[in-house]
């Protein structure tokens, strides 16, 4: 029989320390054969990112010893940080940004130079004909000037050639089935890839360089996303022109060496439907399709939220389903075989799959989490629409509080925690998450928003926020706190937010601009749009161009949509963590919203992190974070801690 007690104050097995001692994050992942890599992030070893390798029908083993962390800060975010090619394994570190390589049953040794982190690499690709590396190359001169990328070739002796050059950004380099020629992403400021990319093409020389280029598709307002070529040598891409991110093809035909400009671009759709092939392209090597022969795609896509398994008919350009448990699928390997992916659903925490192509059964390779949970404590994801600004739909997932032991006394409602997403660009899911049972466990109810500038609904909503960030996001996230008001579903008299990176952004904007939620948390989130656009790195140091306005041109805007110049408008209390190595969102970004909150008489509380920089990643740093913010909320709202938590020095309580 359930007790009765008091939302927030439910005793949960969900415990922080559970979370960070039975979880790990599973990141990028590759085929070579019968054989399956992957790279793990592991709390308890400190974040650190290891290479891990086993056969379709063995047991994992690490490929990468202690100290060695693979990963790479290319762009600061990284991906594509390892390659394998016949069994040799080759890697980014992320302490020096060196590159290494592992041959089976030896220690890492680097083929790259000592560089104090000056020259970092991503998104390799091995270029056997010519016996060395292509891949994305970031320098980061001593004068302090703008880092420069370039698309650049490098061998076993650390002898390196730039082969492309000239713009300020490189993503993609893929090289033709029979290595004549190579195809690759780039962009200009401001753009960033899910706005405008270009599609190039050229031969190589003998010489080992490329001749001249061609672009074969793209723009400032067409984003192109994952070139592939096919066995026979076809080049594959998805582009989002007709505002879908659907599968496109091209053909060479006249021969690229005479650089003739090519009729309608060459350029034919493959499958066109209502859906997302792409994702946007914050790291390198994301993969959504990939090629199980000539006349065969097997792919991933995206509908009303939802990502789906796909087989594609080249021949018939059809798009048949394939049947899986699973509502979120990401970063795609194939072979002639196998197909492997990470997978998640709201029942099932997010793994590495293996889908024989054969029998279309899958296999569960690693969980990044073997916890077995009563589905008592468990809420499952409810995805809603409702109405927001200008007659228009949003979109959110719904966690109703439960938790089989407890029940609430008599007409109480829950409190609900709305979770607004980063990027902006980018998208939340529905895959189960200790981190968020952790709150719906002890009787919160969480909604969290998939705001307009989100991805997954098409371009069209994905531009919803071009010009309108920190007004579109904060109007998505009360509309939706809201609607479960009037609903009767949550507490309006406690309604919290809170959000990482540019979801601590809306975080900060909406407890600033807007008077509807009585506390807050920010997580490495901004409150200086000016302080952000001078001081960010050079991959998002135009990005508020297209969703705020140019700067300076625009400081006005600038100014008028920073929390930190509007302080009198901040009445709640609001926690902050921050890492003190973060590049992305500076430290003194936290900072200063804390110092003027101090300053005004508003309870406030900081929790800076040594050793993190954009995101958490040790155990200990993760676990003080989540029973912080617990903490917070308990002191600000008044209801019992059920758990032995350190307190948490709250400014002005």
């Amino acid at each position: 029989m359930s007790q009765i007690a008091p939302y927030g104050s439910w005793k949960s097995p969900i415990t922080s320390e559970l979370i960070v001692s039975k979880s790990i994050r599973l990141g990028p992942r590759t085929l070579e054969g019968n054989t399956v890599y992957w790279v793990e992030s592991r709390p308890s070893e400190k974040g650190r990112n290891v290479i891990v390798k086993q056969a379709v029908d063995g047991t994992p083993g690490d490929i990468t010893p202690i100290p060695f962390n693979a990963r790479t800060r290319v762009h600061e975010y990284g991906g594509g940080e390892m390659l394998v090619d016949q069994g040799i394994v080759y890697f980014a570190n992320f302490a020096d940004q060196r590159l290494y390589r592992v041959t089976p049953g030896a220690e890492p040794v680097p083929i790259t130079p000592e560089s104090e982190n000056a020259l970092r690499y991503a998104d390799l690709i091995m270029d056997r004909a010519r016996e060395r590396i292509i891949c994305v190359r970031e320098e980061h001169p001593s004068t302090g000037t703008e880092a420069i990328n370039t698309i650049t070739a490098l061998t076993q002796d650390g002898t390196q050639t730039v082969l492309v050059t000239g713009n300020d950004f490189y993503a993609s380099p893929r090289l033709s089935p029979d290595g004549e020629k190579l195809a690759w992403l780039t962009w200009n400021h401001p753009n960033m890839p899910w706005d405008g990319t270009e599609l190039w093409v050229a031969e190589f020389q003998s010489d080992g360089k490329l001749g001249t280029a061609i672009k074969i598709a793209g723009g400032p307002e067409e984003s192109i996303f994952q070139p592939e070529w096919s066995p026979s040598g076809i080049l594959y891409f998805i582009s989002d022109r007709n505002n879908w991110w659907n599968l496109y093809r091209w053909q060479s035909s006249p021969p690229l060496s005479n650089g003739a400009p090519l009729d309608n671009g060459g350029v034919e759709p493959l499958i066109e439907m209502e859906a997302e092939f792409g994702v946007p392209q914050w790291v390198f090597n994301m993969r959504t399709y990939g090629f199980a022969a000539e006349d065969q795609i097997i792919c991933t896509y995206t509908q009303h939220g939802r990502w789906y398994l796909g087989r594609v008919n080249i021949t018939t350009r059809s798009l048949t389903l394939i049947e899986t448990p699973y509502t979120h699928i990401h970063d795609i390997s194939v072979t002639s075989t196998h197909a492997l992916f990470y997978a998640g659903s709201p029942t099932e925490f997010g793994a590495i799959v293996l889908l024989d192509l054969t029998t279309d059964t899958l296999k569960i390779l690693k969980r990044s989490s073997d916890l077995v949970l009563d589905p008592g404590y468990l809420s499952i994801a409810q995805p809603i629409e409702f109405p927001t600004e200008h007659n228009l739909t949003a979109h959110a997932l719904f966690y109703p509080p439960k938790n089989k032991d407890f029940t609430a006394p008599v007409g109480e409602k829950p409190p609900l925690l709305v979770v607004s997403h980063g990027g902006p660009t980018g998208a939340t899911n529905s895959v189960l998450s200790l981190n968020l049972q952790y709150w719906i466990s002890r009787g919160f109810a969480v909604l969290d928003v998939n705001y307009g500038g989100s991805t997954g609904y098409g371009r069209a909503y994905r531009e919803r926020l071009n010009g309108q960030w920190g007004i579109v996001d904060i109007d998505d996230c009360v509309n939706g706190a809201k609607y479960l008001v009037q609903h009767g579903w949550v507490d309006g008299e406690r309604l919290t937010i809170r959000g990482g990176s540019a979801g601590g952004y809306t975080t900060l904007s909406a407890l600033t601009f807007r008077d509807i939620f009585k506390a807050g948390a920010s997580y490495y989130g901004i409150g200086d749009l000016e302080a952000l656009a001078k001081e960010t790195h050079k991959f998002e140091s135009r990005y508020l161009n297209r969703i705020v306005g140019p700067y300076p041109e625009c400081r006005d805007l600038y100014i008028a949509r920073s929390p930190i110049h509007h302080i009198a408008g901040l009445n709640c209390p609001v926690i902050f963590f921050q890492g003190l190595e973060d590049r992305v969102v500076p430290p003194n970004q936290a900072e200063m919203m804390v110092a003027a909150l101090k300053e005004k008489g508003i309870p406030v509380a900081y929790v800076p992190f040594e050793g993190e920089q954009h995101g958490f990643r040790q155990a200990e740093h993760i676990k003080k974070a989540m029973d912080s913010e617990l903490y917070f909320y308990a002191r600000i709202f008044g209801f019992a801690l059920t758990e032995d938590i350190t307190p948490v020095a709250i400014e002005n309580l």
